[in-house]
C-alpha cells in the first residue's frame, strides 16, 4: 500500500511478467494522519485484508452491485485502520435494534435502493457497525438481503408472464443480466426457466 505522491515502480519477478490490480482510496478512506504509518509499513501479509480487497475488486466488475461494493469498501477501510494503528479488530457487539431498523429501511427501498452512506446517516450509525450488526442478527450482510428481497419480488412477476428485462427494471436490478446472475445464484435456475415452470401442467399421482 502506497500513499499519494510516493514514487514507485514495479518489475516482474519471473520472465513471465506480472499483472496487478490497484485500488485507489481517497482521503475519506485513507486520511492523511495515516500516511506516515503506510510509508513505514507498505506491505501487509494479512489474509483478511487480502480477501476483502479481492472481494471488492470482484464486485466492482458487476454493474448494479454498488451497495455491495460500498459494504466491501467499508470493511477494507476498517481493516486498514486496524493494521495501521496496530490494533486488533474491535469486538463485535450485538445491536439487534439497529439491525431491525436497517432491515425496515431496506424493505422500504427495495426497488429504488439506498446507499450505505445514506442508510448510515438515517440510522446515525457507523457503516461498518451497521454491516456487522445486521450480519450478526440475520446471518447475511445487508447487500445480500436486499438482493434476495428483489428476487422475491421478481418471482411472481416472472410467473405472471412479464418479460425478464421488464422484471429487472421493475424490481431494482441494473439490467437483465444482473437479474439473471443473482436469480440463478439464489434459486439455482434462470428467470426464463423459472417462468416456464408456471406453464408445465401438474400431473396427479394416482
Amino acid at each position: 500500500m502506497l500513499p499519494p505522491h510516493v514514487p514507485h515502480n514495479g518489475q516482474a519477478a519471473t520472465e513471465h511478467g506480472f499483472r496487478k490490480r490497484v485500488l485507489y482510496l481517497d482521503g475519506a478512506q485513507l486520511p492523511e494522519a495515516m500516511i506516515g504509518c503506510a510509508v513505514d509499513t507498505p506491505t501487509f501479509a494479512d489474509p483478511l485484508l487480502h480477501r476483502r480487497v479481492r472481494q471488492l475488486h470482484a464486485v466492482l466488475t458487476h454493474p448494479g452491485d454498488e451497495f455491495e461494493a460500498a459494504s466491501r469498501l467499508a470493511l477494507v477501510h476498517d481493516r486498514l485502520r486496524d493494521l495501521l494503528r496496530g490494533t486488533g479488530p474491535p469486538p463485535r457487539r450485538a445491536d439487534p435494534g439497529l439491525a431491525h431498523r436497517l432491515r425496515a429501511l431496506l424493505d422500504a427501498h427495495t426497488t429504488e435502493g439506498i446507499s450505505l452512506t445514506d442508510a448510515a446517516a438515517v440510522l446515525h450509525a457507523d457503516p461498518t457497525h451497521l454491516i456487522r450488526a445486521f450480519s450478526r442478527e440475520f446471518g447475511m450482510p445487508p447487500h445480500q438481503y436486499l438482493i434476495s428481497r428483489r428476487v422475491d419480488h421478481a418471482r411472481p412477476l416472472l410467473l405472471g408472464g412479464m418479460p425478464a428485462r421488464d422484471v429487472a427494471a421493475a424490481t431494482g436490478f441494473h439490467d437483465q443480466p444482473h437479474l439473471i446472475r443473482h436469480f440463478k445464484r439464489i434459486l439455482g435456475t434462470t428467470p426464463g426457466q423459472y417462468a416456464l415452470s408456471a406453464e408445465r401442467p401438474i400431473v396427479p399421482i394416482t
